[in-house]
C-alpha cells in the first residue's frame, strides 16, 4: 500500500477513533475496604444497582473524562491510552521533521547555500521542536501552561542532550576509520574497535561550529543569573535580557551560515596562494647561486639580486608576466590542484605593489623577503631550520599542507547535483513537503504535548522526564537517522559534514527553540524553575562544544564518554531535583 493511501487511512482511524462514545461509570463513596463498589453501569441509581468491586490499583482506570483537543481528537486518561497517543502523535512529529527535511533538502540542491541553507534550512529543522515548545506554554489558563511548560523545557534539554550524547556517539561509531597521525584514512577499517587506532576526524569548519554551539548557552547563563545570585526580584528583567540576546545570537547565526561558504573560499584561496608562494621559495632555493639566507638567518639580498638578474632575461631589470611563467613552468606545485597561469596571476598580484603588472628588483626582493621571513616562523621546534637547510621551507610546506587539510576535506566543487533537473516540479515539491510539515507540526504538537501532560498525571511521572526521554527521538529522528547512515560512509568530509549538522542543530536549539520558550514565560508571566535542566544543557554543550573545538581527531574513546553523558545527565537532573530539592 502507498505511503499516502496509509496515511490517509490512518486519519481515517483516528478520525472514527474520536467520535467514539460510552457509559459513564459512577464510583460509590470512598471506604476503607482494599476494593471500592463502583455502578455496573446499567441502572441510575448507583444504591440499588448490582456493585462490580475493584481493586484501588485499578482506580487510574476508572476515570473516563478528558477534553479532546480541537473537540474531535482522541483523548484518555488512563496510562495505556495516553501512551498509545504518544507514540501515534510522536509518530506524526516524526514524519513533519521528516517532510520539512526532504524538502528543505531538495531546495537546497536547487537554490545553493546562502539564504536558503544559512537562514530557511536551520530554521526548518528547528520548527517541529519550536512548535511543541511554543504550544506547552499556550494551553489554557497561567497555572496550566505552568505545569505543561516543563514539557517544553524537557524537549528543549533532551534535544540537546540527545543529539550531543547517543547520536553524536555513535556516528564516530559506525564512522570509524583507522587514524594516522590524528587523521582518518577513508574507507580503510582494519583496527576494529581500537579504542585509540580507530575514530573519525573533520575539518576545521567543523571545529567553528562547536565553537559556535559552546557560546550559544549563554542566554541559558543570563536567565539563570538571579537563581545564582538567589535574587526574586530580577528574574522577569532577566528573563527579557535573555530573549534579547538570545534573538541576537540567532541573527547572527544565520548571517554566519549565509556567508560562511563565501569565507570558506577566501580562506581556500589564501591557502592555495600560500602554496604558489611556497613553490617559488623552494625553486629559488634549489636553483640559488649561493644560499637565500645569511648565517645570522636574514634574508641574502645580494643572492636574491642576482637570480633577478637571471630571470630578466631581455635585460630591462622587470619581470614580465611572461618571464615570471616561463620560471613557473619548472615548478611541481605538491599535493594542489593549482596550474602554472593561476600560479602566475597569484604570484604577481602579491608582489606587484604599483600595479603596473611587472616586478621591478625592489618589489621582488621585498616580497622574497617577507615570504622568507614568515617561512622561518614556521621552524620546528625540535630542531634548527638554519640557514644552511631547506628544512625552514619543508616545515613551511607541512604547515601550508595542514592548513588546506582541515580548511577542504574532500572536493566539494567536483560533486554532481543529482535529480534537480526539472526544476520547476521540484520547487514544487519542495513547497509542498515543506507546508504538509510545517502544517501536521503544528497540528499535532498540542495533542501530543496534552498527551504526555495526561501520562505524567496518571502514572505520576514528572513531564520533564518523559519529554525528555521521549520526545527528541520523534522530533530527531529523522536527523538522527540521516546523520547516522552519512557518517556510516567512512569518509572525513562526510563526518565534517555529519558533526557540523549536529552542531548546527544544537545551536539553533539553543537560539531559536530558546527564543520561544523565553517568550513563553515572559508574554504569560510563568515563572522559571528550571536551574537543575538548564546545568544540564550547559555541561553537555560546554562539554562536547571545547572538546570538539580544540580537536580534529576524535578516537572510539571519545564515542564512549559522550554515551556516558546522556545517563549522567538524567541521574545529574533527578538528584538535584528530588535529592537537593533544586525545583
Amino acid at each position: 500500500m502507498p505511503l499516502p493511501t496509509r496515511f490517509t487511512l490512518f486519519f481515517v482511524i483516528l478520525l472514527i477513533c474520536g467520535h467514539a462514545h460510552g457509559r459513564h461509570v459512577i464510583r460509590l463513596p470512598s471506604s476503607s475496604s482494599s476494593s471500592d463498589p463502583i455502578s455496573d453501569g446499567v441502572s441510575r441509581d448507583p444504591v440499588q444497582s448490582k456493585h462490580i468491586l475493584l481493586p484501588r490499583t485499578f482506580q487510574f482506570l476508572t476515570e473516563s473524562t478528558c477534553e479532546q483537543t480541537y473537540g474531535f481528537l482522541p483523548c484518555t486518561t488512563t496510562v495505556l491510552g495516553n501512551l498509545f497517543l504518544i507514540i501515534i502523535y510522536g509518530f506524526l512529529m516524526y514524519k513533519a521533521a521528516t517532510y520539512l527535511s526532504s524538502g528543505s533538502e531538495l531546495l537546497l540542491e536547487i537554490l545553493g547555500p546562502g539564504i536558503v541553507g544559512g537562514l530557511f534550512l536551520p530554521i526548518l529543522g528547528a520548527l517541529p521542536d519550536a512548535m511543541l515548545i511554543l504550544v506547552s506554554g499556550l494551553s489554557g489558563s497561567k497555572e496550566t501552561a505552568q505545569s505543561q511548560v516543563f514539557v517544553g523545557m524537557g524537549l528543549l534539554a533532551g534535544s540537546t542532550v540527545l543529539l550531543l550524547t547517543i547520536i553524536w556517539g555513535t556516528c564516530v561509531i559506525v564512522g570509524k576509520c583507522d587514524l594516522v597521525d590524528s587523521k582518518a584514512i577513508d574507507s580503510q577499517d582494519t583496527r576494529g574497535f581500537s579504542l585509540t587506532g580507530s575514530g573519525v576526524s573533520t575539518d576545521i569548519w567543523t571545529s567553528y561550529a562547536a565553537m559556535i554551539m559552546a557560546a550559544s548557552v549563554l542566554p541559558f547563563l543570563i536567565v539563570q543569573l538571579p537563581q545564582i545570585l538567589k535574587s526574586t526580584s530580577g528574574r522577569h528583567l532577566a528573563v527579557l535580557i535573555a530573549l534579547i540576546v538570545s534573538l541576537s545570537l540567532l541573527v547572527a547565526y544565520c548571517l554566519y551560515q549565509i556567508f560562511q561558504p563565501w569565507i570558506q573560499k577566501r580562506k581556500l584561496d589564501y591557502v592555495k596562494h600560500k602554496h604558489a608562494i611556497l613553490g617559488l621559495l623552494r625553486h629559488l632555493k634549489q636553483h640559488a647561486l649561493g644560499r637565500l639566507l645569511r648565517d645570522d638567518g636574514e634574508p641574502d639580498e645580494d643572492i636574491i639580486r642576482k637570480l633577478f638578474k637571471r630571470i630578466d632575461e631581455n635585460k630591462d631589470e622587470y619581470l614580465s608576466y611572461g618571464e615570471l611563467r616561463a620560471l613557473i613552468i619548472g615548478i611541481e606545485f605538491e599535493g594542489i590542484d593549482l596550474d602554472h597561469d593561476d600560479a602566475v596571476k597569484r604570484i604577481m598580484e602579491d608582489f606587484d605593489t604599483s600595479r603596473d603588472s611587472r616586478l621591478d628588483v625592489n618589489e621582488f626582493l621585498n616580497a622574497i623577503r617577507r615570504w622568507l621571513r614568515r617561512a622561518m616562523r614556521s621552524k620546528a621546534a625540535s630542531g634548527d631550520a638554519g640557514p644552511q637547510t631547506i628544512k625552514f621551507l619543508n616545515d613551511f610546506h607541512q604547515e601550508t599542507e595542514r592548513e588546506r587539510d582541515l580548511l577542504h576535506v574532500g572536493n566539494h566543487s567536483d560533486t554532481v547535483e543529482e535529480g534537480v533537473a526539472d526544476t520547476k516540479w521540484n520547487v514544487i515539491k519542495a513547497v509542498l513537503l515543506l507546508l504538509l510539515g510545517a502544517i501536521v507540526a503544528a497540528v499535532f504538537a498540542d495533542p501530543l504535548v496534552d498527551a504526555v501532560d495526561n501520562f505524567s498525571d496518571a502514572t505520576s511521572i514528572p513531564a520533564f522526564f518523559i519529554s525528555f526521554i521521549a520526545l527528541p527521538f520523534a522530533t530527531n529522528s529523522s536527523e538522527a537517522v540521516s546523520a547516522i547512515i552519512f557518517a556510516s560512509r567512512d569518509k572525513r568530509e562526510t563526518a565534517s559534514l555529519t558533526f557540523s549538522e549536529l552542531y548546527g542543530a544544537v545551536t539553533m536549539n539553543n537560539v531559536l527553540c530558546l527564543s520561544v520558550f523565553l517568550a513563553l514565560v515572559y508574554a504569560r508571566g510563568l515563572t522559571w524553575d528550571f536551574s537543575s535542566e538548564v546545568l544540564v544543557i550547559v555541561i553537555v554543550c560546554v562539554v562536547m562544544g571545547l572538546f570538539a573545538s580544540f580537536r580534529t581527531s576524535f578516537p572510539l574513546w571519545t564515542a564512549i564518554m559522550a554515551i556516558l553523558l546522556y545517563p549522567f545527565s538524567l541521574v545529574l537532573v533527578y538528584v538535584l531535583d528530588y535529592v537537593f530539592g533544586w525545583s
